[in-house]
């Protein structure tokens, strides 16, 4: 099998374990990406790769020669100033990528509020919080240069990511987390290695021009999720924080929405069983191995 070669525009925790995955299904694999840090050589888990100083005003141009070389992009960098800084910098030399695979990595925020009501790709995105705005209008860019110059895009819209390195346990172990009540609020959650078996079987199985929600089985409270959390670790619940006292605007936007998001479409096209298809799974597999 020929090497592939991997442009990463981005390089955190989705993007890691993507390359992660690679790595374990013993994959030849060159690997690129970007960050806002100097261009440099550097070393993940036995992998050697170059990272390229990227960000809004400024890039290193030599990145070029490897994003031509490219088989698989991932971007992962959200809007900058309601721009999508990739398009914004190399949006014309984009334009010539064709045979590629592109991947864009959107989040469910840009739904809206729904009420606590199912939404699947066909629901009406209507975004009140300023990240789900900038988030629809790159989804609204990346797919007009896919109508416009027949690139091979797909949108995956990311439900709330957590990982064994950032969770509820983390930080209801540091102090940090609180119970905010407001009935009726449903949230959808994802694994990141469950977000990284995603992008490992779009290597094979690519349909441009979709949108796919990627999200776990169960939909749920956060005060639901926090309160698994606080059985694990036998501690006593936090204090509860009234939404209108809320000094973080961030929290305070997140809990304006409320929806159950389907994977039904994700499970179906990629032939995917989830590790983690609740977040009970996901939380006792960290408790179990990092805490």
């Amino acid at each position: 099998m020929r090497r592939l070669n991997i442009f990463c525009f981005g390089f955190g925790q989705v993007a890691k374990n993507f390359i992660y995955k690679l790595q374990e299904n013993k994959i030849n694999f060159y690997l690129s990406s970007t960050t806002r840090e100097k261009t440099d050589e550097k070393k993940i888990k036995d992998i050697h790769y170059k990272n390229f100083n990227f960000s809004e005003n400024d890039y290193d141009k030599t990145l070029i020669e490897d994003l031509e070389k490219a088989d698989y992009i991932l971007i992962s960098i959200p809007p900058v100033g309601g721009k999508d800084i990739v398009l914004k910098n190399l949006g014309k030399i984009f334009q010539k990528y064709k045979s590629k695979k592109i991947t864009y990595l959107s989040a469910t925020s840009v739904y809206g509020n729904h009420k606590g009501e199912w939404v699947d790709e066909k629901s009406e995105t209507k975004p009140n919080s300023k990240n789900g705005i900038e988030r629809l209008n790159a989804e609204n860019s990346w797919m007009e240069m896919h109508k416009k110059y027949n690139l091979s895009v797909q949108i995956l819209r990311l439900s709330g990511i957590y990982s064994n390195q950032f969770s509820i346990l983390h930080r209801l172990k540091s102090g940090e987390a609180k119970i905010i009540k407001k009935e009726n609020h449903f949230f959808s959650r994802i694994h990141t290695e469950d977000i990284a078996n995603v992008l490992y079987k779009s290597l094979a199985n690519f349909r441009g021009g979709e949108i796919y929600n990627i999200s776990d089985d169960k939909p749920a409270s956060s005060e639901e999720v926090l309160m698994y959390g606080v059985k694990l670790l036998g501690i006593e619940k936090p204090k509860t924080v009234e939404l209108v006292k809320l000094e973080n605007k961030m929290l305070k936007n997140f809990y304006k929405d409320s929806k159950k998001v389907s994977n039904k479409k994700m499970k179906e096209f990629f032939n995917l069983k989830l590790k983690y298809p609740t977040y009970i799974e996901g939380l006792d597999y960290i408790f179990d191995n990092y805490f």
